[in-house]
């Protein structure tokens, strides 16, 4: 009886589920493959895709869609083409292309479509960001005034950079900028700071050099690193700073602070030249297409520090733009001094005369300014700038051997051991209180009695002595708050105090 019952039951749940299952037809969008070549794909029949979208290609493949026209679309290859051929079926995936985000990337080394390369596990993440997203509105940021310091005193001190800020860096070949961009992330270590590294173009060589730098000091703990090399197609080239915004969003959005690195923008102009060539749009200046002002300047504006109604995160960006002979006034360099919000300009003059960083303090601004310094750092580097350049000027003029007197020897030697105080080695960024410490004293000329080569030995010296005996000055500047003029004496009194026993 029991059984009989039961048959009764399944029969009608089957019966309900049956009249309640709806009928409906499923279509997908399909086109066939009438060109490709370099990475880019002439597909005909796809009516309704939409610009951005993921198109599956058959055989596991996709591509991205860039160009819509009346009867085909052009789009770039996102994997390899090896197996591709003419005749081959497409389908609009109706999905605009986004990548894994969250804290699961971090410590890893991803590429533009969020894949390891590491060779560790597969990243498991719940939530994915689309790579191409607006720009927070005027509306939804804050003022730019709270510091993100580099470590790098001639940065912090003369070209100030803020949360939320972009700021380039812009020099020849191997003038140092991707090594004041890794010293900026080394000095992020404990400061709550997000980075993320964004390399387009480069050498795997180069790649792996950086890698190497970061988990030597420790950096990979809050690093993401994305890697799009010179080995790779022009569209990986052209997505991979995107997807390292939509990283770096998320965490923003989280209501962290994210510095991030594009190194270098030249060759994602580059890549979005040769993509442009091959889908056949006009090009303009320098054969690049007419929107690549608005492909770098999309792409810089998702950099802001919210206002606290969103959160307050922030996403500090340092471009990087690699420079032929010197030349700023070339089509793209003109294009990103113009979106960012001022430059560090790295000389090759200087770095050859032994200046490094090698930055041209004359060619180097930051349009936030002093707003993004601390009042401590505001007060000891006022004058710094000025300083310096009247240093290079009388230093011109005794070029010509005329007799000077004691006030010009004096500016000269002062100049001289301001400059040489400012010269840092590559991955030694520097503490607040060290920088703040080393520009009172050169700028206040109390290194009159030490030799120019000698001053960056004696003011590391200095400063062990001061950590070591006088750690209560270091936690008030630490603070940010200026130095009082009891600070100032005891500054002196320990100066004195440290030649004392160097003598002795």
């Amino acid at each position: 009886m029991k059984n009989n019952t039961d048959y009764a039951f399944i029969t009608e749940e089957l019966k309900r589920q049956i009249n309640e299952f709806e009928f409906g037809n499923s279509l997908t969008e399909a086109g066939r493959i009438v060109a490709c070549g370099d990475g880019v794909l002439t597909i005909e029949g796809l009516v309704n895709v939409k610009s951005g979208e993921l198109i599956y290609i058959t055989g596991g493949k996709y591509a991205l869609a860039m160009n819509l026209e009346e009867k085909q679309v052009g789009a770039i290859l996102l994997t390899n083409a090896y197996d591709l051929s003419e005749g081959d079926l497409a389908y609009s995936t109706g999905r605009i292309v986004s990548v894994p985000v969250g804290s699961s990337l971090l410590g890893r080394v991803v590429n533009p479509l969020g894949m390891p390369l590491d060779g560790g596990k597969e990243i498991k993440s719940k939530k994915f960001r689309r790579v191409e997203a607006p720009a927070p509105t005027i509306f939804d940021r804050s003022k730019v005034d709270e510091p993100l310091y580099t470590g790098i005193k001639a940065i912090d001190s003369m070209i100030p950079i803020g949360k939320g800020q972009r700021e380039l860096i812009i020099g020849d070949r191997q003038t140092g900028k991707t090594a004041i961009a890794v010293d900026a992330i080394l000095n992020q270590k404990g400061k709550d700071v997000i980075c993320v590294y964004v390399s387009i173009g480069q050498k795997i060589a180069a790649v792996n050099s950086v890698l190497q730098t970061l988990k030597k000091y420790g950096a990979m703990d809050y690093t993401v690193v994305v890697s799009s090399t010179a080995s790779e197609s022009a569209p990986l080239q052209y997505l991979a700073p995107y997807t390292g915004t939509a990283i770096a969003e998320e965490f923003m959005y989280r209501g962290r602070d994210v510095l991030i690195v594009y190194d270098d923008l030249s060759k994602h102009a580059v890549a979005y030249r040769a993509i442009s060539l091959l889908l056949k749009r006009p090009s303009g200046r320098e054969a690049y297409p007419g929107d690549i002002f608005y492909v770098h300047s999309r792409l810089l504006e998702r950099s802001a520090k919210l206002s606290k109604n969103l959160g307050g995160g922030s996403i500090t960006a340092l471009p990087i733009i690699e420079t032929l002979a010197g030349d700023i006034s070339a089509y793209i360099p003109t294009n990103v001094i113009s979106i960012t919000d001022g430059q560090i300009y790295l000389e090759s003059e200087l770095f050859h005369g032994g200046m490094r960083p090698a930055i041209n303090v004359g060619l180097s601004v930051s349009r936030v300014g002093g707003s993004a310094q601390s009042k401590v750092m505001k007060q000891v580097s006022g004058k710094v700038r000025l300083d310096l350049a009247h240093y290079r000027e009388m230093a011109q003029f005794s070029q010509f051997g005329a007799d000077l007197d004691n006030a010009t020897r004096a500016t000269l030697g002062k100049g001289a051991r301001l400059t040489e105080c400012m010269k840092q080695r590559q991955c030694s960024p520097q503490t607040l209180a060290r920088m703040v410490l080393d520009l009172y004293i050169a700028g206040n000329d109390l290194l009159s009695e030490v030799e120019v080569s000698a001053v960056n030995a004696f003011l590391t010296d200095f400063y062990a002595y001061i950590c070591a005996n006088h750690e209560a000055l270091i936690e008030r500047i630490e603070t940010g708050a200026p130095l009082s003029e009891a600070d100032e004496a005891c500054i002196k009194d320990y100066l004195a105090e440290f030649r004392r026993g160097v003598s002795a």
